[in-house]
């Protein structure tokens, strides 16, 4: 089973931890954790015009994993310690897993950013060591963690903007949509904070989910952009991952997404 899986393309959502925003954001003040969260939100909204909390005060809540083949085929898609979803049972099952699965390549949008030093922060912070992953004694370039290094981690957003030296104004969502799938549907990434706080794990996980399935899509188009397979195999394995998602339409992010389906109309054909 573990020679099978060549690619891990994953999604965390994640939220602040109360506790660690108000002892060093405002350890003067007495503020419950929850009234720190929201006043350092209140904050940044005044700074950035955005709410989101830096990562270092964030933990994984809900991480998404779509294992694919060598060529290309989604084999099956796990959620981490559902239904608890404990913040250290993530962090610990997905490196874990990353091993026992013989380190295939990490698939995200934005990862390096932001998935991959969150996963990193949290093994620190629980004490979960990552040795192959960081893998010292190689060389530079020969490290996974090397921004460069495509054959551990395969950062779409690098990709499609050299590394930065371009930017994709809409993200992963206007990515989906040009391909004809849904994108963005009832859940945007700046709900997750307040869905957490009102113990909407389900409904995180589900937009968890779904923003997978977006990556996994995006993956299959980057792979025809960049030669690793045809227009002609990029349809089949769609049309393949929609009959499995078909068949498992009693998880309701599935059926959510096939609700949403655009489809993508070549026009080559014309």
């Amino acid at each position: 089973m573990s020679q099978e899986v060549r690619y891990f393309v994953f999604d965390i959502e994640s939220a602040a931890d109360p506790e660690l925003v108000a002892k060093l954001r405002y350890p003067s003040e007495e503020l419950t954790p929850q009234e720190a969260v929201r006043k350092y939100r209140d904050e940044l909204i005044e700074q950035t015009g955005g709410d989101f909390i830096p990562y270092s005060f964030q933990l994984p809540v809900s991480l998404a994993i779509a294992k694919v083949s060598s060529d290309f085929r989604l084999t099956d898609m796990v959620t981490l310690d559902e239904p608890n979803f404990r913040p250290h049972v993530i962090t610990e099952k997905f490196w874990r897993g990353w091993q026992a699965y013989n380190q295939p390549t990490l698939v995200t949008f934005n990862g390096r950013g932001f998935d991959v030093p969150l996963l990193e922060l949290a093994a620190f912070r629980y004490g979960i060591a990552i040795p192959h992953w960081f893998n010292l004694r190689a060389k530079t370039y020969e490290q996974p963690r090397n921004r460069y290094n495509q054959n551990a981690h395969l950062d779409l957003c690098d990709i499609l903007t050299n590394f930065g030296a371009a930017r994709v104004s809409g993200g992963l969502n206007l990515m989906a949509n040009l391909i004809g799938k849904p994108g963005k549907m009832d859940t945007q990434g700046s709900m997750v904070q307040d869905l957490y706080e009102q113990g909407e794990l389900e409904r995180i996980n589900n937009y968890c989910r779904c923003d997978v399935l977006d990556t996994y899509f995006v993956f299959l188009r980057v792979a025809v952009l960049t030669g690793m397979i045809s227009l002609e195999q990029e349809q089949t394995r769609v049309a393949e991952t929609k009959s499995w998602l078909e068949q498992r339409q009693e998880t309701p992010a599935y059926k959510m997404y096939l609700e949403n389906w655009g489809g993508w109309t070549s026009p080559w054909n014309d």
